[in-house]
This record gives C-alpha cells, structure tokens and sequence, in this order.
C-alpha cells in the first residue's frame, strides 16, 4: 500500500490510497470463490463456472464491487495509522481507479483535529455562590418527607377543600349537547392539581358530598380537541367522596421513623448538612459551567462539518442504545413521538457543536497547563472503578485495553483542567 497526504481547507484532509494489483487480483479471486455457488452457465454445472468465463460473460466489474469492500476497510486503516494526522470523522470513500491488472486506487477525505488558539483563560469572572441553608429550607424539606408519610383518611363531615382528592362523576355539555369525551364515573381528582382545565376545580372548593353541581368553563383556543377550543361547557358534577392527607406529627417518633437518628434535632441537623452538600455541588457546577462557557467564547476555532456530523452520529447511535434498553427500537419512537430523523439531526447539532468546542478548549488548557495525568493517578481511579463494580482492581486494569487507558487518562486531564479554570477565575 502506498499513500498520499493533501492537506484541505477548513481541517480536511485527502488521503489518496493505492492497492497493489496483485492485491487486488487476490481480492477478486476471493469475491469469485464466494459469488460462484449463485451463478450458473449453460454447459457448466452450479459453482463450476470458471472465473474467466464469468468475466467474459457478465465483465470483470462483476466481482469490483466485492474486491473494494474487502480492500478498503484494511488498506484505510493501514493509512489511518500511517498517515500521521488527527482524524475525527468517518471517512468519505471515493474510488478512482479499480481495473484487472492494475493497481486499486481510492481516496479518503477526512475531518482532522482543529487547531485551538486559546484567549484569555484565568482570570475569568464566574458568580460567587453561597451554600447557606435557611431554617425555611431544612422545615420546607422535613414537611415534604411528612407528606410522603401520610396517611389518607377519607372525610364526611364537611365539604371539598383544596388539596383535597374527591371521587367524583362528571359529564360535560356544549350548547346543551353532550360532547365525546366528556363524561367520567367514580373518578379520582386533587383539586389544585392543574389536572383539568383551568377554572374546573376550584368551582369544586365548598361543594357536599352526593350533591350535584355546574361547573362552568371555557376550553382554551389551543385546546387539543378541534371541535372544544375556546368552547364554553357546563359540566355536572357529583362528588361521592372526599379524602384528604393526615400528616405525621413532626416529633422525635417520626424522625426515628423516616432516618436513622432517634431525635428530631438530630434529623433537623442531618437535613441542613445534606442540603448544604447539595448546594456546595450545584454551586461549584455552576462556577465549573460558567468557567467553561467564558473560556470557550475567548477562543477560536474552525470545526469541520465532517467532525459535527461524526459527533451527531454518535449521539443518536447512544440515544437509539438508551431507547432500546427500554424495548423501544428508534423507529417505534420516531413513530410514537412524531420525531424523524432529520429533525433529531437537526435539534442535536447544536449540542454536538458545543460538545466538540467544550473538548477542544479543555485539551487546549490541559496542553498549556502541562496538566498530565501519571499512571499512579490512573491506577487510583482503576481501584475506584473496581469498587464500584465489585471487582479487584488488578483483574480491571487487565482487562483494560491501552486505548481504553489512554482514553481515561485524557479524560481526567480534562477534568483537571475544569478545575484550573475555576480555581484561577475571579468571583464576583
């Protein structure tokens, strides 16, 4: 094999590739030994057929197509490895010269690594973030783990109140006419729920039980029946039951209940540190996002089209992974969503575009930073692995191929270098 670098605008490339012919005469000797069983000549029984009477007969391009799918997938990975550039897309595949007796030539024009021209990097302005926890916030979180721990009672002594749940029949009428849709028996509704159109339930507040009622509405203009926008309906209404929640009296028994502590001033204090650990997290996230996006806005680039369509693709390979998963295949979503494929392309290029610039900006400050990770730091995070996996750290780090290992390590660099950006930005 030999080959031929051309350096394009906008980081492409032209590799041109050239086969030898006696490789290619290999290759089509190969594509005949597997196409003969399926061709039959008068005179010459099923698979008996000689190559050279099959080429005489139908032409020699008959096996070409065969030859290239075999050549082109090793020489180009020959010429990936040899060639000395960053590829970051698929190939594009166009044959020049494929003919008995001659060399196979063909070429690959790919997208390669951009080059990054950083701008200013440290010293970036990024928010000041408080993780202080309020009383307000630590009562709002302990009232949310009590309504978990209700019970719900039902009640007969008076009448629906909001928040409460009532069983109800309904049926609704339009110009006195019943509509499709619109009727419901022994039906469960929170009232303040948003459940129904704005303006039903809370005509409920105050109604008996076995009582009938009107409730009037408007359907909204973008209602989604056709035949109701922006229709005034009556609905009548019969609530048969009322239920509301009976929350746990918040004492030392109910923090016993619902933690590990046997005093609620331990609970109270549990839930303040775990809301100020939440807050610390979101907040130095925030600061790691604003950092970031500062960095990327001072730098430049120029991203091949090539490399975004690379990415997109492999966004909706691990989306298409994700769905099936849960028994979806993407086409039974596209299906059920209304969504195409085109549209996904378009709806995830922008976020493939910013993926790419967030990578090239974070290895460019890594390069500039020296930020190199050892093998003693790859190892503990191997042995974290491990943990979490239930495994030895060793048996891991065997099965690990040394891409795999490259990869981790330019990933943590990256990382590293998010957190250089945070701890030399300014707060303000």
């Amino acid at each position: 094999m030999s080959l031929q670098v051309e350096k394009l605008e906008k980081n492409m490339a032209k590799l041109t590739i050239e086969v030898s012919a006696g490789d290619l005469e290999k290759a089509l000797q190969n594509s005949y030994k597997k196409q003969k069983n399926k061709i039959s000549l008068p005179g010459f029984r099923k698979g008996k057929v000689p190559r050279q009477m099959i080429e005489k007969m139908y032409g020699a391009e008959i096996f070409y197509d065969d030859a290239a799918n075999e050549l082109i997938p090793r020489a180009y990975a020959e010429a990936y490895d040899e060639c000395g550039l960053e590829i970051v897309s698929q190939p594009g595949i166009d044959v020049v010269q494929i003919e008995k007796g001659k060399p196979f030539i063909f070429t690959a024009e790919v997208a390669t690594k951009p080059e990054v021209t950083l701008g200013e990097y440290k010293g970036l302005e990024i928010d000041k973030v408080s993780n202080r926890v309020t009383q307000k916030e630590v009562d709002a979180k302990i009232q949310e783990e009590a309504e978990k721990n209700a019970r719900t009672i039902s009640v007969e002594d008076r009448p629906v109140q909001d928040k409460d749940e009532v069983i109800m029949d309904f049926e609704g009428f339009v110009d006195g006419e019943a509509f499709e849709g619109g009727k419901g028996e022994n039906y469960p509704l929170t009232i303040g729920s948003g459940a129904f159109i704005p303006g039903f339930e809370e005509q409920l507040i105050g109604v008996e039980r076995e009582t009938e009622v009107e409730v009037k509405v408007t359907f909204p203009e973008d209602y989604h029946a056709e035949n109701l926008k922006g229709k005034d309906a009556v609905f009548k209404c019969t609530v048969h039951e009322i239920k509301t929640k009976e929350l746990p009296e918040i004492d030392d028994e109910f923090a016993s209940e619902v933690s590990e502590f046997d005093t609620l001033e331990e609970y109270k204090a549990d839930v303040k540190a775990k809301i100020k650990d939440q807050k610390t997290a979101e907040g130095k996230a925030a600061q790691e996002d604003q950092a970031v996006e500062k960095a990327i806005e001072n730098a430049s680039m120029e991203i091949p089209e090539a490399m975004i369509e690379t990415q997109v693709r492999q966004m909706k390979d691990d989306f298409a992974r994700r769905i099936q998963a849960q028994g979806l295949t993407l086409e039974q979503y596209f299906q059920f969503t209304g969504m195409s494929a085109e549209k996904m392309t378009e709806e995830m290029r922008p976020q493939a575009e910013k993926r790419i610039r967030t990578r090239l900006v974070l290895e460019a400050v890594a390069k500039a930073e020296n930020i190199e990770i050892s093998d003693e730091r790859l190892d503990e995070e191997i042995a974290k692995m491990a943990e979490n996996y239930k495994m030895e750290a060793d048996k891991l780090k065997e099965l690990m191929g040394e891409n795999e290992k490259k990869q981790m390590k330019e990933d943590m660099a990256v990382q590293e270098a998010v957190t250089f950006l945070v701890e030399n930005a300014v707060e303000k």
